[in-house]
Order: C-alpha cells, then sequence, then structure tokens
C-alpha cells in the first residue's frame, strides 16, 4: 500500500497546466510574540519603580485600628525658652500640667499632640514634658522643627 504521485502524460493530450499546492509554512510568525512581549517588557518597567516604596523593613502585625482622620484641631504644647510650657495659647505651671493634660485627653478624640521647643531648652526639660504628655494620655507625640537647617553631611539645608 504505497501512495504515489504520477505523473501522467497519456491519456489526455495537450498541455495541462498543474495546480499547485500550498505547501506548509516551515517557518514560525514571532511578530505576535515580540509585540506581547514588548507590551510585558512596558508594563514591568513602569510597574517596578512603583513596587519598592523605601528600606525594606519586616514590620510587625497587629490589631491597631487605621488612624482617624483629622477632624478637631491639633493639640500643640510650647516650651518657650526660659522653660514655661503652654497649651495651645495659655500658660501652665508645670505642677498642674498632667492634671490639665488629662482633662483635654478625656475630651478629645485622638491622642496626638504637637511639642515645640525652643532651641535654648535642655533636653532634660524636653523629655519631663514628654513624660507629662504621656502621663497625660498622649501617646503620639511629633516634634515640631523648622526647615532649612544643617543637614547630617555637614551642609546646609
Amino acid at each position: 500500500m504505497g501512495a504515489g504521485v504520477s505523473q501522467g502524460n497519456g491519456g489526455g493530450g495537450g498541455r495541462r497546466r498543474r495546480k499547485r499546492r500550498a505547501q506548509p509554512m516551515s517557518e514560525i510568525n514571532v511578530t505576535p510574540f515580540v509585540d506581547v512581549m514588548m507590551v510585558l517588557l512596558i508594563i514591568f518597567m513602569v510597574a517596578a519603580p512603583l513596587l519598592t516604596v523605601g528600606v525594606p523593613v519586616e514590620l510587625p502585625k497587629t490589631a491597631a485600628s487605621a488612624l482617624p482622620s483629622e477632624t478637631e484641631e491639633p493639640l500643640t504644647v510650647t516650651i518657650s525658652a526660659d522653660g514655661a510650657v503652654s497649651i495651645q495659647n495659655t500658660d501652665v505651671g508645670r505642677e498642674e500640667l498632667i492634671p490639665r493634660l488629662q482633662a483635654i485627653a478625656a475630651e478629645r478624640a485622638d491622642d496626638r499632640v504637637f511639642l515645640r521647643a525652643d532651641g535654648a531648652v535642655t533636653y532634660d526639660i524636653v523629655a519631663q514634658v514628654m513624660g507629662a504628655l504621656n502621663a497625660g494620655g498622649f501617646s503620639s507625640i511629633g516634634l515640631v522643627t523648622d526647615v532649612g537647617g544643617p543637614a547630617l553631611d555637614g551642609s546646609d539645608g
């Protein structure tokens, strides 16, 4: 049972045109493949810088809820150059600082407070006021600074 191709010249006389069959294509068309790869390359080139946020750290997992949105005016405690403490614009003696902070914390929804201290105040006084803020019920203390100070590399910012 063999199959063969016959080249018949007989029987019909005259010249006949042979119909050529389409030859199977033995080459791979890579144009669609290149198009898809180029699109994927562009997507990854754009997305890769967005995936790196900063210094890689392993953050602990907690059951803490998200921070509330800012609905009230932030509380500001100021230490002047002579060591006097004031809450917002009201001067407060050091002996009545903790009770006053506890009363304010009972009325407020968030426990954020901004601490402003003069540059001439010693670290000891700032640490004592921060301890009073913590004892008064404020656990989120932000230190307020001014811009344009010296940088760690010795240059002026």
